[in-house]
This record gives C-alpha cells, sequence and structure tokens, in this order.
C-alpha cells in the first residue's frame, strides 16, 4: 500500500468503512469497504496525492469518474455517482472474481466453448458503451474483471473517449495509447481510433486465449507496435490444431489491419462467436503468417529501421517546440 493514501482498515471515508487494500498501481489505491448506509460491500479507488500536480493523471481519473456514473450495463463495472463526498475517490459495485490476465495466467490457455463466451459477453459490453459514445481505447486482460460464472465487467475507462474526442498527437501518445500488445494499427499511426479499434483489441484477446500468446511481439515496446502494421499474426491453428476453422475466421476479421475490413460492430463480432457454424470461412488464412518467415537479415533490418523511430519522434518534437 501507498501510505500517501492515509486510510487504513477500520478508517471512515465518509459512510464507507474501509476493509482491506485489494490492489495499487501508480495512479490510485483500491480499497474494498462496505457501506454503512446499505451494509453493502464496494470498492473504493482513492488516487495518490501525487496526481494533483500532473494535469493528465487528473483528467484521466475524472474521465473515468465520468464515463462510469453515466453508464448502466451487467458488462461495464458501475461508479456510484457521490457529488458530495470529502475528497477525491471513485465508490464503485464490488464484484467477487479475478482480473483476466489473472486467469490467463493461471490457465496459459483457455478451452474455445470458455473463450467464446467470454469474448462474447465483452462484445456485448462493447456494444453498449459504443452506443454510448465512449470508446474504450484501453481494451486487455487487466481491465476485465470475471466472476465465478464467468461474467464480465469492463473496469478502466482512463483513457476512454468521447466520440468527437481530439485526435492523437505525438505529444499525448504515451498518455493515450493503450498497452502495445493490444493497440489496433491505426493506435499505433496516431490516430485517435473509434469502436472498430475495440473489436481489434478485442480480437488480440481471443487469439491469446486460444493461443496462450499475443499475436504479435518484438524485442521493445515500438518493435511490438509495428509488428501488427508489418505482418500477419501467426495462424492461430498452427499452434492450436483444435482451433476450428470457423473460430480462425472470427479472429482474422477482428484483426483485420484496415479497420473498413473488420467487424462494423460489436454485435456482429458476438453474433459470430455465438453461432460459429454459420461462419464462412475464407481462403485468405492459407497466406497468413508468411512474413514472419523472413530472413535474419531482413528481420536485421527490420529493427534498425524501427530503432530510428525514436530519433525521427525527437527530430519531429524539436522541429515542433522551435517553431513556436
Amino acid at each position: 500500500m501507498v501510505a500517501t493514501t492515509e486510510l487504513r482498515p477500520g478508517d471512515l471515508l465518509d459512510h464507507y468503512k474501509i476493509e482491506k487494500v485489494v490492489a495499487t498501481s501508480g495512479m490510485a489505491t483500491v480499497f474494498r469497504a462496505v457501506d454503512t448506509l446499505t451494509g453493502d460491500p464496494v470498492a473504493i479507488k482513492v488516487p495518490h496525492p501525487q496526481i494533483d500536480n500532473d494535469a493528465a493523471l487528473t483528467d484521466r481519473f475524472l474521465r473515468e469518474e465520468s464515463i462510469g456514473t453515466r453508464l448502466n450495463h451487467p458488462g461495464v463495472m458501475k461508479v456510484f455517482n457521490n457529488p458530495n463526498r470529502s475528497r477525491t475517490y471513485m465508490a464503485m459495485e464490488w464484484l467477487d472474481g479475478k482480473l483476466l490476465r489473472q486467469i490467463l495466467n493461471e490457465e496459459k490457455k483457455l478451452s474455445s466453448e470458455r473463450a467464446s463466451k467470454l469474448a462474447a459477453r465483452i462484445a456485448n459490453a462493447l456494444e453498449y458503451i459504443h452506443a454510448n459514445g465512449i470508446v474504450h481505447r484501453d481494451l486487455k486482460p487487466e481491465n476485465i474483471m470475471v466472476d465465478a460464472e464467468d461474467n464480465i465487467r469492463l473496469i478502466d475507462f482512463g483513457i476512454a473517449s468521447n466520440a468527437g474526442a481530439r485526435r492523437l498527437t505525438f505529444a499525448n501518445l504515451s498518455q493515450n495509447l493503450g498497452t502495445p500488445d493490444y493497440i489496433s494499427p491505426e493506435q499505433v499511426r496516431g490516430k485517435r481510433g473509434d469502436a472498430r479499434s475495440d473489436i481489434y483489441s478485442l480480437g488480440v484477446m481471443l487469439y491469446e486465449m486460444l493461443t496462450g500468446t499475443v499475436p504479435f511481439s518484438g524485442p521493445n515496446l515500438l518493435a511490438v507496435m509495428n509488428d501488427r502494421l508489418l505482418n500477419d499474426p501467426l495462424p492461430p491453428r498452427s499452434i492450436d490444431p483444435e482451433i476450428t476453422p470457423q473460430m480462425e475466421e472470427i479472429i482474422y476479421r477482428a484483426l483485420e489491419r484496415e479497420p473498413r475490413n473488420r467487424y462494423k460492430t460489436a454485435r456482429e463480432f458476438a453474433h459470430d462467436l455465438l453461432h460459429q457454424d454459420s461462419v464462412g470461412v475464407s481462403t485468405r488464412g492459407r497466406n497468413r503468417g508468411t512474413l514472419k518467415g523472413r530472413t535474419r537479415s531482413q528481420s536485421i533490418l527490420l529493427y534498425a529501421l524501427l530503432a530510428m523511430i525514436p530519433l525521427l519522434i525527437f527530430a519531429l518534437l524539436l522541429l515542433v517546440s522551435h517553431s513556436h
């Protein structure tokens, strides 16, 4: 626990009695607490005091709270509106369960049936937030809570965007991009992304749930991000032949490099997951993953080019700073 949160088990925060710390990060500490007015368990997220001096982190916390109080869906973690609180914090519903990341760490990969069920439930939650003008933008196993019945909750809307929000620039790239393993190609290119970016991220998670590995990799962050711009992933069935051609096709549709070629909506994604027998299989999978077999010299050239990217970004930022 970070001492600057100043809260200990037994303390009262307004009408919430703190029980224990359940998670901590560089931004906030999450406690399990009891609402003394109702007797219900709740999760209390308290930002560390230092974020008050960081405009970007403060904006992220307030955005997460604002979005959470607006949404009301069984697949989205509910944030309770509390305008009369004595300090900045979020009170959220308590869910007994595990993060999807913890489940994957423990089980490595999931059965096709379970992966399909979880992905379809995540897609249904995405359909709801997209219909309400919200794009999550940081969809990953760390931001999916799963209970004992495999019901899910989307959490952490800190870098979510509203429809019409400003696009990304190099200046806010690191603060507003999602995790490199799960972000879409258009986000790598610095675009704001839309609902189809979340569909891509869910496609990455489905690939990981079924194969035990993410589809793109590299020796550093830039290589991971650029791998999805240059290559196709290894076909899932080459990793696990028990994956059906229909499931592989579903993954391919979600992981299309160009957004226009992906599922248009999360609803379509969920429909195919729940009706796999009706999914038509294309021949495109035959050529998937062929670029992974590049020669060693080609790989060295590629990573040499990738190594130049930070220098180019620095030069661009320097040029922009001198122009003002």
